[in-house]
């Protein structure tokens, strides 16, 4: 992050878009994704006429199979190859390892032996899981499982060349991300990334550093993370991800969470800590419980990991993601370090006085939303409330008359917190139809995509005019 351009030295406004959500064309699967190619720069584009500075994204590392939820992946570490454009790798020659010129085989050796410590066991998990029908790996032959040395390399010794494809797919997927990034970044857009607190019990993470989790000798977990019930879901949410083991964490200063923290400021400008209130405390839910309802708070390292993390990813480039059961200590862990929190103005509405979402109680520093990527967009949440509700809500408004999801885009706006982040589907005026994710369900999710030409000169004109307006333009 360049010195001049840190986050929250100015009021801002960004867009929340998934890299997925861009407009793009079929893929061989005959479905239809979003990537890296022409329409991230034309967003990009978008967002500098918009008066926009800031571009916020969901996680950008690989999914699971016939699951496309970024908050569940098999790697922390490794960037999602499904986003890589093709069009613009053929046009870059980087066809292949094989095929590549002397200068692009030296940026590439460099660049596995600098990302070693995550890749080297990435690409191995990989390898092996498609030797064993992708099959998790606690259910793999148990010196596969147990990760001994000369298993693993008898087993990926005849796959070199697969090793070598799977290196090369996340380096090319790096080359792409770092030039939409200086792209971005000479158009005065900031990008925005999500780290999800917890991992996937099915990833390279776990599988290689065992001792980090809360597991027993087959590599299965003693309880799983979730949340208690909230307003997302009356049995709480049970996530499933393993906990971790604090201690052994802690034992060499958090390396591991150093390293992941260091690589998510190697993609963005500003890192959304998922979760962040887990920090504190955490939800233990049994393994064999099959809600939510029956786990309970688990204290965790709190302040020795945060000094850490901010440590490794330096003064004003984190958010908390400190929504739901905010207890007094995690608002001193906010304070200590001054992390700016988020304020969700569909929260806000309950009638209560000292409801923290409301625009009155926001504060510079914090990130204002109208809603996230597990709310209904501001139209569909507002087709749903009774009358008393939406009297709540015009009572908040400049002008009560004014139509959704507008009239919501421009109170977020207005709000005193430096950040405000509108989804996109707020922009495009969409109902539940675009909804991103709704969570505690399995169908339907991540699959939101914008249609061609979705974001023209009209809208950034029209979003422009309420960005200058709220004093957001840089």
């Amino acid at each position: 992050m360049r010195e001049q351009d840190l986050p929250f030295d100015r009021r801002r406004a960004g867009v929340l878009l998934h890299v997925t959500s861009l407009p793009g064309g079929p893929v061989p699967s005959g479905t239809s994704t979003g990537d890296l190619g022409d329409e991230a720069y034309r967003f990009v584009d978008f967002l500098a006429a918009a008066g926009c500075s800031v571009w916020q994204v969901l996680p950008l590392v690989p999914t699971h199979p016939g699951d496309g939820s970024p908050y569940n992946a098999p790697s922390a570490m490794a960037g999602n190859t499904a986003l890589i454009s093709r069009r613009h790798q053929s046009a870059h020659g980087l066809e292949s390892a094989a095929a590549l010129d002397e200068r692009q085989q030296d940026a590439f050796g460099a660049w596995c032996v600098a990302q070693a410590d995550w890749l080297a066991p990435y690409v191995e998990f990989m390898a092996i899981r498609e030797t064993q029908d992708l099959a998790a790996w606690q259910s793999w032959p148990q010196p596969l499982r147990d990760r001994e040395p000369a298993a693993v390399a008898e087993v990926v010794a005849p796959l070199a060349d697969r090793v070598q494809a799977l290196r090369f797919e996340q380096w090319v997927f790096a080359v792409q991300w770092e030039r939409l990034r200086d792209y971005a970044a000479s158009k005065g857009v900031l990008l925005f990334g999500d780290l999800p607190i917890f991992v996937s019990l099915d990833s390279a993470d776990v599988w290689a550093s065992r001792e980090s989790f809360q597991l027993d000798e087959q590599g299965h977990p003693f309880t799983v993370a979730g949340c208690p019930p909230d307003y997302f879901a009356a049995d709480g949410q049970r996530w499933g991800n393993p906990h971790y083991d604090w201690d052994a964490m802690a034992a060499d200063g958090f390396g591991w969470w150093r390293r992941r923290i260091a690589r998510q400021r190697e993609l963005f400008d500003l890192v959304r800590i998922d979760h962040f209130r887990g920090f504190e405390a955490a939800w233990h839910v049994p393994a064999e419980a099959e809600t939510a309802r029956e786990g309970q708070w688990v204290r965790g390292p709190g302040a020795d990991l945060l000094s850490a993390l901010v440590e490794t990813a330096g003064a004003g480039s984190l958010v908390a993601e400190d929504l739901g059961t905010i207890t007094p200590e995690v608002e001193a862990l906010l304070a200590q370090f001054g992390l700016p929190g988020m304020k969700v103005l569909q929260f806000a509405f309950d009638g209560e006085r000292d409801n923290p979402y409301l625009p009155a109680r926001h504060g510079e520093q914090s990130v204002v939303y109208t809603g996230t990527h597990d709310n209904d967009t501001t139209l569909g949440w507002w087709e749903q409330l009774d009358e008393e509700s939406r009297e709540r809500v015009r009572s908040s408004l400049a002008d009560p008359t004014e139509p959704m999801p507008w009239a919501l885009v421009r109170l977020a706006l207005q709000s005193t917190a430096r950040l405000s982040v509108i989804p996109a589907q707020d922009l495009l005026g969409l109902g539940s139809e675009g909804r991103m994710n709704t969570p505690g369900t399995a169908d339907g999710n991540w699959d939101w995509q914008a249609p061609a030409g979705a974001f023209d000169d009209e809208l950034a004109a029209r979003v422009r005019d309420l960005v200058a307006a709220a004093d957001r333009l840089v």
